[in-house]
């Protein structure tokens, strides 16, 4: 047991003053705390210092070969260009809201960007024209509608984005002129999948546009802009999962990152006229993420995830040759990548477990990586950040043969056992854990004692096509079941405690939260749910039109009778009063992905049964929290919530 753990169990009954005190429901500022006690001023002081940490993420090059980047100075993300590496910071936007979507006209001579917003975390967000020096930005967009995904022209002078302002369900494909003052015009005509503009060819005259029905199921389509017609690029016979796609500087093909043939999502290259086909990224056992090509067509970089850790990839599309850029400083998270305007550089955000996210640019040429922002972490050492270590534990079933094993990252703190052990479990589903900053986990750490398991239990992207299919439809539970055996394997190992238990995650992981809390109760000390749904049929119900049948393509359809009696009766709402341990809910009230009143009927429920329900609602916040004054209060009222569980 660690002294910091020991230390929690002597002090909890002082500073909370017990279970059984009454609490009350109390508003401060934009934030209702509801039977949670006033936060302890010494544990916000050390906790306060890993929060104040930054971080910094590129969104690309202006003409002129500045790096555009969103990073906080104050409550939220805002613009900034930085000129050089380790350059001042000009800060470009001063709102209340965060902003970390937007881009440079390609054009020199407007010197403009378009940057995306929204309103307390409502996701209606909007489209601003915004040009440098001047005070008050265009607003492209209608004002209520869901919109993003704004792709500049070549010539940079319009922007094709999503939107829907049609019906408020379907997502459209528009475009926009922003210096012509017209309204946008609508160039394809979407249904409620989610239809998304990737990439304008080289000319200008088409587009190339992805529909996605699920993270298995998508079509991409060459759209001619002049008529209309759509054409898909490598049409196949089955489902095929499709993560993103660029027209080749040429515009004979388009480049594309597909599981088409594969169990994993690899880049291949597919020529428009001849039909001609070629896998670029070799048969590697790893999804391809992300991909980039230079103006020129010189220069291919792509992104692979090798078991959580990211990998950069560069490729000359003119010799035909890998090149093999410089050792990043740590394993961890890449992202975000854009070439500059005269395809010499390549920027993109880089983190580690013990490194912040930071806007990091590799000269080609000369081979070389520089940081071009250097984020502060905080009142803390660095070198006090655990690094996990991925280990794999046995689940309840088999695969290929020989027992299926779930693959976690664990964070374990300096000393011996038995370590408190706090579980963390990841949205989506359609998701992974990655082994990248985050200063709550290692204040939980290094200050808590508590060891942190993050699995990524089946339904996990990552781990291949079959992997990720395991949990859809009737096979949802066999992912709560995941967590079961993540609960029976700790109780073997001496290292932790496994009398000392909490479960936590957010949005999906939030449901699952509370379907472990049902299922194996008996064994967790308590259970943080944020932004979770509670039940299946309201959830489906109830969330934003533009997201419905994307969800029901995951989860099922509720207006199916089978499957409805089905979700009504794995869902946590139907099973709350096997739910005996404390709970901390969170929720944003303006949350459309997973309506509020997801939280406040488990809430509701769980008190009528006579248990313990800690609930923090922010009034300005949507699906999690974006603002780090509710983020903090929120991370303060978690570390309040661990620390009433050691008592």
């Amino acid at each position: 047991m660690t002294r910091i753990y020991f230390l929690l169990l002597l002090a909890a009954p002082l500073l909370f003053g017990g279970s059984a005190q009454a609490l009350t429901r109390e508003v401060r500022g934009n934030l209702i705390f509801d039977n949670i006690p006033e936060p302890a001023a010494a544990l916000s002081e050390k906790l306060d210092a890993y929060l104040n940490a930054r971080q910094a993420t590129p969104l690309g090059f202006s003409p002129k070969g500045q790096l555009l980047i969103a990073t906080r100075f104050g409550d939220v993300e805002q613009l900034h260009l930085v000129e050089r590496p380790a350059g001042e910071r000009r800060q470009l936007t001063f709102l209340r809201e965060p902003i970390n979507h937007a881009a440079f006209s390609p054009d020199p001579a407007r010197s403009a960007y378009v940057y995306a917003k929204d309103s307390g975390g409502n996701e209606n967000t909007q489209l601003y024209y915004q040009r440098l020096g001047e005070a008050t930005p265009k607003l492209l967009t209608d004002g209520k509608s869901h919109n993003g995904a704004a792709v500049w022209s070549n010539a940079g002078r319009e922007v094709a984005f999503f939107s829907t302002s049609r019906d408020g369900t379907s997502s459209d494909i528009e475009v926009v002129e922003p210096e012509m003052g017209a309204l946008p015009r609508l160039v394809v005509s979407g249904d409620s999948a989610s239809w998304t503009p990737l990439d304008w060819s080289p000319d200008d005259r088409k587009l190339l546009v992805l529909k996605t029905v699920s993270i298995s199921e998508a079509y991409l389509y060459v759209v001619d802009l002049s008529s209309g017609q759509k054409r898909e690029v490598e049409a196949a016979p089955g489902k095929v999962g499709i993560a993103d796609a660029r027209f080749s500087r040429d515009g004979q093909g388009v480049y594309l990152i597909s599981d088409r043939d594969s169990e994993f999502a690899q880049l291949r290259y597919v020529n428009l006229f001849s039909g001609e086909k070629a896998l670029i990224s070799g048969r590697l056992p790893w999804d391809i993420e992300e991909l980039a090509i230079s103006r020129d067509g010189h220069y291919l970089a792509y992104v692979s995830n090798e078991a959580g850790i990211d990998k950069l990839n560069l490729l000359d599309l003119r010799t035909h040759q890998d090149l093999i850029p410089p050792k990043l400083p740590a394993p961890g998270v890449i992202g975000s990548l854009s070439f500059d305007w005269e395809g010499n550089r390549l920027a993109f955000a880089f983190e580690a477990a013990n490194r912040p996210r930071d806007a990091y640019v590799l000269t080609i040429a000369a081979n070389t990586v520089e940081a071009w922002t250097h984020s502060e972490a905080g009142a803390v050492d660095l070198a006090k950040f655990v690094t996990p270590r991925l280990a794999h534990f046995p689940t309840f079933d088999r695969g290929d043969g020989r027992a299926r094993e779930i693959p976690a990252y664990i964070y374990e703190p300096a000393g011996p056992g038995a370590h408190p052990v706090l579980i963390t479990l990841h949205g989506g589903p359609e998701s992974q854990f990655r082994p990248g900053f985050d200063p709550w986990l290692q204040y939980v750490v290094n200050e808590l004692g508590f060891a942190v398991l993050a699995p990524n239990v089946r339904g996990s992207s990552g781990y291949g096509k079959s992997y990720l299919a395991l949990d859809n439809g009737v096979l949802r539970e066999d992912a709560v079941k995941d967590v079961g055996a993540l609960l029976v394997w700790l109780a073997l190992q001496s290292t932790y405690d496994a009398k000392h238990i909490v479960v936590s995650g957010g949005s999906y992981g939030g449901y699952l939260t509370l379907a472990t809390m049902v299922n194996f109760g008996d064994r967790l000390r308590g259970g943080v749910d944020v932004a979770g749904f509670s039940n299946f049929i309201s959830f489906l119900t109830n969330t934003a039109p533009y997201r419905q049948d994307q969800r029901r393509a995951e989860y099922g359809d509720e207006r199916d009778p089978e499957m409805r009696a089905y979700l009504r009766r794995i869902s946590p709402l139907t099973n709350v009063d096997r739910i005996k341990s404390p709970l901390l809910i969170v929720h944003g009230k303006n949350d459309p992905r997973v309506p509020l009143s997801e939280a406040e009927q488990v809430v509701n429920r769980v008190r009528s049964k006579g248990g313990e329900v800690w609930y923090l609602q922010a009034v300005d916040e949507g699906h999690g929290f974006r603002k780090k004054q509710n983020r903090d209060a929120f991370y303060r009222t978690f570390a309040q919530f661990l620390m009433s569980l050691s008592n």
